[in-house]
């Protein structure tokens, strides 16, 4: 029985008193800004505290600004926006008030003013959340005490002064909280954390070597259980960094003599975790296939791969020093392989090479600073060259641009007209249900607004009405237990703000519960004259709910779409991006980056919104098919990630190299491009009674369904043709290289032909998963059939033939 290693038990400790630190000061600092908010509303000045009218208002500014902002720097910037928020949501207000006087309006004059001034505010694409919900709750609480206050001549500018102050309260505690007792600065977190990320980086490097190096199969998924857990842990500090890293300038005062922070750009840390997850995938495949590595690696490369393991982490401790010295790579190279590889005969020997690729990879990017292997010398050729064929004319260009803006227009239309009939519907019901307190309703409406939401629209309901109903019952148990002593409910509210502090991070509650039991909880505790504390809390939660039923009724009538069904549609969408990128293969290297680039992302969109599909109830649905969805997507991120390494294999090619092994690349692109094509077809199909009905209906034609028939090929068998063509033409070239070509030249070659020989079949396997996938997915959504899918794809190609037939009826 292998011992337990012992190595990472003080990263791990480290990570996890990172950890409770971090969201424990986060904690105790949003409970400092609501009792710093609590202290100003009730023992102020009394030239103060009379225009801070609505405290509630101040709380959820607090809140809101300390749990978006984690260090000084991101308080500042939310602050500012708060600021662009209060101006935003009042000047509209005050033209209103300007043209129309406040004195006798009626309830639809007020909920139609309220939707035209947050249709304002949503279609005006302010910067950050926070403007827009600090806005929108602007114009919410100034019409609705406008209304109810009908009959009292006031003057215009006074109707404005209790929000603003009330917002400008707390976003000033939010701010003070993240500076005592002492500064939380964004650059000595990023500091922190990118030493972390170092250390764990570092043990991962020797993990995964040590990993590759084993003799038994046991001790090599041990390691890589180990790596799995150092990656997991490594892409939640990459987060947070990359967070971090946009408030390092807020702190920072606009002098040019002050020295700049010394922070590592998280690109570069990325850059760095790349190869580390190639080698991951390297031994993953090896794991698989059963096989030792000792096939393609010998004794001596194995001490030369612990040796450079070694020199990485000494690397990894100068990567502060921006940009980066590059003294000791040649001495380095010289280590790293000491045997040269050849091109295997034998297919589970890429896995090996594909290693040494990533090591080598890894190597460059900590000595070089994120660059790459340096591309191979290319006589007679200009690789960089791009040729006209390759680029895209401006004037076909310019279409696409403005059909992308027309689109974001569109958006932004649809997503403001849904505020609009939201807040105008929310403020409407609640102000016939109470004139004194019925901008409760429309705050519920606009703290939930979310532009261009991807459709999870009864999880964060949900969690909302959960969670105000959790802090209105701590709430007036806090009033029974202290009745009139304000210290003691301010007391009581700490710990509950802590909980919540915490809550924020729960699979149940998150964000959206989290903030509702926060300020339900804050609004009966830190005020006082609002009458008994039961009643409020009744009045408040029917308000709450008569916003979150008018945000879920205004959600279904325009836009009703489920998180499930965007998340079909974001799975189409992403087979499609992998076609596109098939086709940029051999295109220059900036248009593959920006391909990749793209189905990156789309397998982002895709993972969010299968974790908002799981958490949306299913009501009188199917239930949502998250563990087909976890493997579909499992099965796309890692193709992403062989495409990444694909295309950096390509890119150190020579072109005479490339033309080598170009009938090889064509043949994969086609029968990938087939595959995914017919993947894409059939996922786009709502449903199949409805398709059997419409081929039913058009039964009279005598196009036969089984013309389009053919037995499916044997994708493995086709793979491995086509990776061992690869590698023979790959020989064929290799052996005609000059003999003045250095070694460390043919080194590189051979690892970058092996890469795409390994990746080649890493993404048929991935194709081969996703074929699978699709088929358990279209099964779960049919139990009562027995789903064939290639007959299903017969079927869609012959609705799709029927069709054009239709259309090619009227031109003959």
């Amino acid at each position: 029985m292998p011992k337990p290693n012992t190595s990472t038990l003080p990263l791990r400790l480290d990570h996890s008193r990172s950890l409770w630190r971090s969201r424990l000061g986060s904690a105790l600092r949003t409970s400092l800004a609501c009792v710093l908010v609590g202290v100003a509303t009730l023992y102020s000045p009394t030239t103060v505290r009379r225009h801070l009218h609505f405290p509630a208002f101040s709380y959820m500014t607090a809140v809101l600004v300390v749990g978006d902002a984690s260090s000084l720097g991101g308080s500042a910037r939310s602050a500012a926006c708060a600021s662009y928020g209060i101006l935003l949501g009042l000047l509209p207000a005050m033209l209103t008030f300007y043209s129309i006087r406040p004195e006798g309006v009626s309830a639809a004059t007020t909920a139609v003013a309220v939707a035209v001034s947050s249709f304002v505010v949503a279609a005006s694409d302010p910067p950050g959340l926070i403007t827009t919900r600090i806005a929108l709750g602007q114009v919410v609480i100034v019409y609705v005490t406008a209304y109810k206050e009908t009959g009292r001549v006031k003057p215009v500018v006074l109707h404005p002064v209790p929000v603003a102050a009330s917002t400008a309260v707390g976003a000033a505690a939010a701010v003070l909280a993240l500076v005592f007792p002492y500064p939380k600065l964004a650059c000595y977190q990023v500091k922190e954390k990118t030493n972390l990320y170092i250390e764990m980086t570092k043990e991962r490097v020797r993990v995964l070597v040590n990993a590759f190096c084993a003799d038994s199969s046991i001790s090599r998924s041990a390691s890589e259980y180990q790596a799995k857990s150092l990656a997991a842990a490594c892409k939640k500090f990459l987060q947070n960094i990359k967070l971090l890293q946009g408030s390092v300038h807020w702190e920072r005062p606009p002098l040019k003599f002050l020295p700049r922070p010394c922070n590592v750009p998280w690109e570069r840390l990325e850059a760095i975790g790349m190869p580390l997850k190639g080698m991951e995938i390297a031994l993953a495949s090896i794991t698989s296939s059963s096989s030792a590595p000792t096939k393609a690696v010998d004794q001596q490369l194995k001490e030369d791969l612990v040796s450079l393991s070694s020199l990485i982490s000494t690397k990894l401790k100068d990567i502060s020093n921006f940009p980066p010295e590059r003294k000791g790579k040649a001495e380095a190279y010289k280590a790293f392989l000491h045997s040269s590889p050849t091109i295997p005969q034998d297919l589970q020997c890429l896995p090996s090479l594909f290693f040494l690729f990533c090591t080598r990879l890894l190597l460059d990017n900590v000595v070089d600073g994120g660059g790459a292997m340096n591309p191979l010398p290319n006589p007679g050729h200009d690789y960089n060259k791009i040729t006209p064929d390759r680029t895209e004319p401006y004037a076909a260009k310019a279409p696409k641009t403005m059909l992308r803006a027309v689109n974001m227009s569109t958006e932004r239309v649809v997503a403001a007209s849904k505020c609009s009939l939201t807040l105008g519907l929310a403020v409407f019901f609640g102000v016939l249900f109470s004139k004194d307190d019925g901008y409760w309703s429309g705050l519920t409406a606009a703290i939930a607004f979310a532009p261009r939401r991807g459709g999870a629209t009864f999880g964060p309901a949900s969690a909302r009405a959960h969670g105000t109903a959790l802090g209105s019952v701590y709430g007036v148990l806090g009033s029974f237990v202290s009745q009139s002593l304000m210290e003691v409910r301010l007391l009581a509210l700490l710990p509950w703000v802590v909980f919540t502090s915490f809550l924020r991070r729960s699979r149940m509650y998150g964000p959206a519960g989290a903030l509702g039991a926060t300020i339900s909880a804050a609004i009966i505790l830190g005020r006082r004259n609002y009458g008994p504390p039961m009643v409020f809390a009744i009045e408040r939660l029917t308000e709450t709910y008569i916003g979150l039923c008018c945000s879920l009724s205004v959600e279904l009538l325009l836009q009703p779409a489920r998180a499930s069904t965007l998340a079909r549609k974001e799975l189409s969408r992403s087979l499609h991006v992998i076609r596109e990128w098939l086709q940029s293969t051999t295109s220059p290297p900036a248009e593959s980056r920006d391909r990749e680039k793209q189905l990156r992302e789309a397998a982002d969109r895709l993972h969010k919104l299968i974790e908002e599909a799981a958490a949306e109830p299913n009501f009188w649905f199917l239930p949502f098919p998250a563990a087909s969805y976890g493997k579909l997507h499992g099965s796309l991120a890692k193709m992403v990630d062989l495409v990444f390494f694909l295309a950096q294999s390509m890119e150190f090619l020579p072109m005479e190299v490339q033309e080598a092994i170009k009938v090889d690349l064509e043949h994969f692109k086609e029968m990938v491009d087939a595959s995914v094509k017919c993947f894409e077809e059939v996922v786009q199909v709502e449903s199949l009674e409805e398709m059997e009905k419409e081929l039913q209906n058009t039964s009279s034609t005598s196009y036969d369904i089984e013309l389009g028939r053919s037995p499916p090929r044997d994708g493995k068998e086709e793979c491995e043709k086509i990776v061992a063509s690869l590698l023979q033409h790959s020989r064929e070239v290799m052996e005609r290289l000059d003999e003045n070509v250095g070694a460390d030249v043919k080194d590189q070659l051979v690892l970058c032909l092996a890469s795409i020989g390994f990746c080649i079949e890493g993404i048929m396997r991935e194709i081969k998963e996703t074929e699978k996938g699709i088929l358990e997915l279209i099964q779960s959504e049919n139990p009562w059939c027995n789903i064939n899918l290639y007959d299903i794809i017969c079927r869609v190609k012959y609705r799709q033939c029927c069709q054009r037939r239709h259309l090619d009826a009227p031109r003959r």
